[in-house]
């Protein structure tokens, strides 16, 4: 089927997947965390054993998507994951999204194999160079926090994501722990500043409409 709208994809694979002894642990979380942010399976796809692919059709939510699925994932010790996120048009729509084609597919598994080689876990490729180069200046820096969270911290993360509205009381009720230990959490894990980041990468992807 022929397309043509902006859209975002994020391509990702697990860093260490193969030192877990069974699989079927984070296969399942990532397998959640697709679902959740796509219910309809056409758009996302685990292949090759721990590498993965999803659409966001609302490319505005794109980042944070990719925070989730981070999240998720290092909510299981000893795991990471690599994410690049490309935005730009859609010209096919196969009948899953592997199959689906355009600019934001190429520039996503692109920019995949660009985070191999450069060590690093969080990238976008749009087709402005200006708002690449500022955004994946931000994501470098937010990176040095992101990556050091700890299973306890990216829980809360993920759970923050889910429920954004919650008060951080009814959070702690969620996992058995009180208010004054989630807010330690959200601080550590540097929750607001990346929600600011948020905001700032919406306002960046906005001029590319």
């Amino acid at each position: 089927m022929i397309s043509n709208t902006i859209t975002s994809v994020i391509t990702g694979d697990i860093i260490k997947s193969r030192a877990q002894v069974n699989p079927e642990v984070w296969i399942t979380v990532l397998k959640r965390a697709l679902s959740y942010l796509s219910n309809d399976k056409a758009y996302w796809e685990i292949y090759r054993g721990d590498s993965f692919q999803i659409e966001i059709k609302d490319i505005y939510s794109s980042f944070i998507a990719a925070l989730y699925i981070k999240a998720c994932i290092k909510s299981i010790h000893g795991l990471d994951v690599r994410l690049a996120i490309g935005i730009g048009n859609k010209t096919y729509e196969g009948e899953n999204v592997t199959e689906s084609n355009g600019e934001a597919f190429v520039f996503s598994g692109e920019t995949l194999e660009t985070l191999k080689k450069e060590k690093q876990n969080l990238r976008i490729k749009t087709n402005s160079h200006e708002i690449d180069e500022t955004l994946n200046l931000y994501f470098k820096l937010a990176l040095i926090s992101m990556d050091s969270w700890t299973v306890n911290l990216a829980e809360i993360v993920k759970l923050s994501i889910e429920k954004p509205d919650a008060l951080q009381s009814e959070l702690g009720k969620l996992i058995g722990i009180n208010q004054n230990a989630i807010s330690t959490r959200q601080k550590r894990a540097h929750l607001d500043e990346i929600k600011e980041l948020d905001l700032m990468y919406r306002q960046k992807i906005n001029a590319l409409t």
